[in-house]
């Protein structure tokens, strides 16, 4: 009976074992992603597989089964592999099966050759996703998910000693991190193993740098810091110029890795966010086709016809950019990892009932901490609850039905205060980014992802995020000056994916529309340039005498208890169901056109419409699925107290706001 060591560390020999009692049906297949799926499946076991977004590469054995949450960035071309191919051996003419799925290289034994004309040989279809960490992913949740799978994964025996030196090291640096990018020479896996095994070479190697270490010897420490990329760009010794990553975001760090999918590709598309378990491939011959010095003969005459850029692309160093044979892939609802991955199930449905049972306290300390993150402003509080769980519901025609975007105006100008309303925001959602509106990003950087035919790939851009990303526009960094033609391109993307909830990546010869759900609330002094659904005019009650300590001393007195009840919180509110019975529905008409009889000039169909959304979002951040009357009657209590405000600051400035 195999142990938790043979499918974690060895999963080939599982996949052989399978291979060689079912051949030659093709059941086998279905039969290993079976196995896998049923061992995942019990207490905790998807926390005993490695994570790539929590562990470096190179402390992660080659061949073993790995998991990686991950966007989708790119969509590769589908490749043609051997399923089934048959080696002999010249000498005897002994014939033997191997499977070719899971695997970049063929193998065979040392006396062996490939038959390529065998009538054995099955020729199968898989597809390469490229795919990078989830932009703007929060250091919480990355550092929840590292912490969560170690503790559950103590009681596990994987053996990988490198894994282990790495999670000490982790320990005693107290904070993980998620990025790495070797930038110094390290010992590869095989030559760790060694060390394992001849103690005398690891002894030698602690004596010769020994100078200045302290009682736990000074060689592992350092060799575990990694140093992290601060780009999209990494220099490997076979590719020259640097190798682009291809990160969304700038600054972005983590590995990118190369997912290779055998089943039901068709059902994932790109900004998609998986999470894949697989086989993880390292092998350096992945490589030979980024070397200047190779010889063309030791390429498939089929890739040659391939330009040397797409090569590059399509085979990067695996020692960079990593692959991974997927056996198992999920579409994620949420990244956030203090909620069960799918809330369909039995048990997790046991922890929403228990969570909304405690709701209205933590709704209720939320809305303090919020009041007092905005100096005091509980209205702006209010709406900036409903903006965080707002979500796109549903589609009619081209419509966005429940984006809720929000400007919130009166904010400093040039002032730390919106950089702290970000970070605050950063500490309670799962993705974040916050774009500063300057003249020189809006005509220097790339908002929208194109495709670059040359390479053949689609070159990503700062718009091409993942489902329910929140993205702060500070636009109170605005200056005068002169927008060129990006700029007016990034600007008017920005506009579009505010108001259709869309983003047209550029083809050169055509734009495509992709779909999306981002979460936008814009920073302002005066009115927003960009469109919005609700303008929340910041009204300060207090004005603290330095603003950073102020803002910093707010997070420190918050409990990590507390604020991951506002992280469950927040992300929970946006999967619930909502509803409207018909009898309400016909008391919010009768009640519309009662309005609009009384001011006929203010109210709108507009009016309407947001009025719906507040009062859907009140309902749910109460816990509510159904809009009920008092609900109904408060949102249109916080719509008249907004508006005031607003008719309040034109009269005071004498403009429009």
């Amino acid at each position: 009976m195999p142990c938790v060591a043979d499918w974690l560390n060895n999963p080939f020999s599982i996949v052989q074992g399978i291979f060689a009692q079912n051949v030659p049906t093709s059941d086998w297949e279905k039969k290993v992603t079976e196995y896998f799926k049923e061992k995942l499946k019990e207490n905790n076991a998807t926390n005993w597989v490695p994570s790539l977004n929590d562990v470096p590469v190179h402390y992660l054995k080659p061949n073993s089964l790995v998991k990686f949450r991950c966007m989708v960035q790119d969509m590769f071309d589908p490749e043609f592999y051997m399923g089934v191919y048959e080696t002999v051996d010249p000498n005897t003419n002994a014939r033997v099966l191997h499977f070719g799925k899971y695997r970049d290289v063929a193998e065979c034994g040392p006396q062996q050759e490939i038959d390529l004309n065998s009538s054995q040989t099955v020729t199968l279809e898989r597809q390469t996703f490229y795919c990078v960490p989830v932009p703007g992913e929060s250091a919480w949740v990355k550092e929840i998910s590292f912490w969560t799978e170690l503790v559950l994964s103590e009681s596990v025996v994987v053996l990988n000693p490198q894994f282990y030196a790495y999670i000490s090291a982790s320990q005693a640096r107290v904070s993980p991190s998620t990025s790495y990018t070797p930038s110094r020479h390290k010992r590869s896996y095989e030559e760790d193993e060694d060390m394992d095994l001849h103690p005398s070479k690891q002894k030698e190697q602690h004596m010769g740098n020994s100078s200045g270490g302290d009682i736990h010897g000074c060689v592992e420490p350092k060799r575990l810091e990694t140093e992290a990329s601060a780009g999209h760009h990494l220099v490997s010794p076979n590719c020259s110029p640097p190798l682009d990553l291809n990160f969304p975001l700038p600054g972005e760090k983590g590995p990118a890795c190369l997912v290779k999918v055998y089943e039901s590709w068709d059902s994932f598309k790109v900004n998609d966010v998986l999470e894949v378990y697989g086989i993880l491939s390292v092998d350096p011959v992945l490589s030979i086709v980024n070397n200047e010095d190779r010889d063309s003969s030791a390429l498939d005459p089929m890739e040659c016809m391939d330009t040397a850029e797409e090569q590059r692309v399509r085979s990067p160093p695996a020692s960079l950019v990593p692959r991974i044979h997927v056996i198992l892939a999920q579409k994620l609802q949420h990244i956030n990892p203090l909620l069960p991955a799918c809330l369909n199930e039995e048990e997790s449905k046991t922890f929403v009932s228990n969570f909304m049972s405690e709701l209205s306290p933590v709704r209720a300390e939320l809305l303090g901490f919020l009041t007092h993150a905005l100096l005091g402003d509980s209205l702006a509080a209010e709406y900036l609850i409903l903006h965080l769980i707002s979500t796109v519901y549903a589609r009619r025609d081209v419509l966005p039905l429940g984006k809720f975007t929000v400007n919130l105006s009166g904010c400093p100008r040039n002032s730390i205060f919106t950089e702290h309303i970000y970070h605050i925001i950063q500490q309670l959602v799962p993705a974040s980014y916050r774009l500063q509106m300057t003249i020189e990003n809006m005509n220097h950087s790339r908002f929208i992802p194109h495709k670059d035919y040359a390479a053949n790939r689609l070159v990503s851009g700062v718009l091409q995020l993942a489902s329910n990303t929140s993205l702060v526009v500070d636009e109170t960094q605005l200056e005068q000056g002169q927008l060129d033609t990006t700029g007016v391109h990034n600007v008017t993307a920005l506009g579009n994916l505010i108001t259709w909830q869309k983003v047209d990546y550029d083809f050169n010869y055509h734009q495509m529309e992709f779909p999306c759900n981002i979460n936008v609330l814009i920073t302002s002094e005066g009115r927003s340039l960009l469109p919005s659904d609700c303008q929340v005019h910041l009204q300060p009650q207090i004005i603290p005498p330095n603003m950073e300590e102020y803002m910093n001393s707010l997070l420190t007195a918050v409990l990590p208890s507390v604020l991951n009840k506002f992280r469950i919180y927040l992300s929970l509110l946006r999967l619930l169901d909502y509803s409207i019975s018909d009898e309400v529905t016909k008391a919010v008409e009768d009640d519309f056109v009662e309005m609009r009889k009384n001011d006929p000039e203010s109210i709108t169909a507009d009016d309407l419409h947001r009025t719906l959304l507040v009062a859907r979002f009140l309902s749910l951040s109460a816990g509510q699925t159904t809009l009920s009357r008092e609900r109904w009657l408060r949102a249109k209590q916080l719509e008249a107290l907004r508006k005031a405000r607003l008719q309040q600051q034109k009269c005071v400035n004498g403009n429009e706001l």
